[in-house]
């Protein structure tokens, strides 16, 4: 079985996303396209610029540092501002997005094409919030799609009986699959404590009580990066030791960008801490990381992954794409290619358990839950 342990799918980003206005999504889309390592150009003359028109970069992680520039979402996966009369560009998505807008039959056709068996939807608020869309998209497709819960993270805190309440609706009347947590997005609000706080255990115990996996997707939270990140993992560990029943999913990979280390990838000894836990899996996603760095098929990225298997093991990593951004790199088959036919040194078995297996067996797909 070839499981996509990493897709999305979403609504018309030019519209509201399920947040209460279009003007809440905006501000999220504007805060993290600012932020994000995709260049910039000017459109007159498609000369190279920066995003700073968008964003004080003194402050990147809030949504009160945004600056008034015009933003949109302009179509064909392109993001667009104004600044002293100049027009600048980003593009995020790929062009083929060309209405901002994601629906299922869309990422099935590109399954169906590339031989993906199955798939599971992931979360992040600038791509839109509430779970109806997404339980609609594994309710139209319940044999291909799989789908995680979301509740927006700054609301846990203040209100967390109606974010427990949201994520048993999600899983056990929508039919999802589990969790994804995303800490940055408290900074956003101004939340910049650890997410494992007291203010949210009672969030967490409610979570914990539901009996489904937690995909924690990490990265810095503020500068400096390293150390930001560094201090997420402690986090996690302190979570999973509170909560030794709960299966966590580290999700896009274990800071790939931050560890290049010249044509390849170096980790401190602090990255493999949390994986001494057993219940802790890693998403193994390059191309959307280092797509725009490394040609395919990537082989810098080979002594990492070895690493990954030594270390952790296939029984715990998880194949994934982000599917449909990372079309803007490679296509859906050379995202499987790069594993099934460049990772010669994987065993059957590890090649089957990594590219699907694992995933199912998370997510008791295939087997009674257990």
């Amino acid at each position: 079985m070839i499981f996509d342990g990493h897709a999305y799918c979403f609504p018309s980003l030019r519209g509201d996303g399920g947040f209460a206005d279009r003007d809440q999504l905006r501000r999220h889309l504007q805060q993290a396209i600012a932020t994000h390592f995709q260049p910039v150009w000017r459109l007159r003359d498609r000369a190279p610029a920066d995003a700073t028109a968008l964003l004080d970069m003194d402050d990147w992680p809030s949504l009160s540092s945004l600056r008034d520039a015009g933003f949109r979402a302009a179509g064909l996966g392109r993001f667009e501002w104004t600044a002293d009369g100049e027009d600048y560009a980003k593009q995020y998505l790929p062009p083929s997005i060309e209405d901002m807008a994601y629906p299922p039959e869309r990422l099935i056709a590109e399954m169906d094409y590339a031989g993906v068996d199955k798939a599971l939807l992931h979360r992040t608020p600038y791509l839109g919030v509430g779970n109806d869309f997404v339980a609609d998209c594994v309710a139209r497709f319940p044999d291909r799609l799989l789908g995680l819960a979301h509740v927006e993270e700054w609301r846990v805190a203040p209100e967390p009986e109606a974010s427990i309440a949201a994520v048993e609706t999600a899983v056990r009347r929508q039919g999802l699959s589990g969790l994804q947590f995303l800490p940055p997005q408290l900074n956003l609000y101004g939340q910049r404590g650890p997410w494992d706080g007291p203010e949210l255990r009672p969030f967490w115990d409610g979570v914990a009580a539901l009996d489904i996996p937690v995909f924690f997707s990490l990265k810095d939270r503020e500068s400096p990066p390293l150390e930001s990140y560094l201090t997420e993992l402690e986090t996690l560990d302190r979570w999973m030791v509170r909560y030794p029943d709960v299966k966590v999913v580290m999700t896009h990979g274990l800071g790939w960008r931050m560890f290049m280390d010249g044509d390849g990838i170096s980790f401190p000894s602090e990255a493999w801490k949390p994986f001494e836990n057993p219940n802790l899996y890693l998403q193994l996603l390059f191309p959307i990381a280092l797509g725009a760095v490394w040609d395919y098929p990537m082989s810098q990225v080979r002594p990492a992954i070895e690493e990954c298997v030594r270390r952790i093991g296939a029984d715990r990593l998880m194949w994934g794409t982000d599917m449909p951004i990372v079309t803007r790199f490679w296509s859906y088959r050379q995202n499987i290619d790069f594993i099934r036919r460049y990772c010669d040194f994987l065993s059957s078995d590890e090649l089957d358990a990594i590219l699907g297996g694992t995933t199912a067996r998370l997510l008791s797909v295939g087997q009674a839950p257990g």
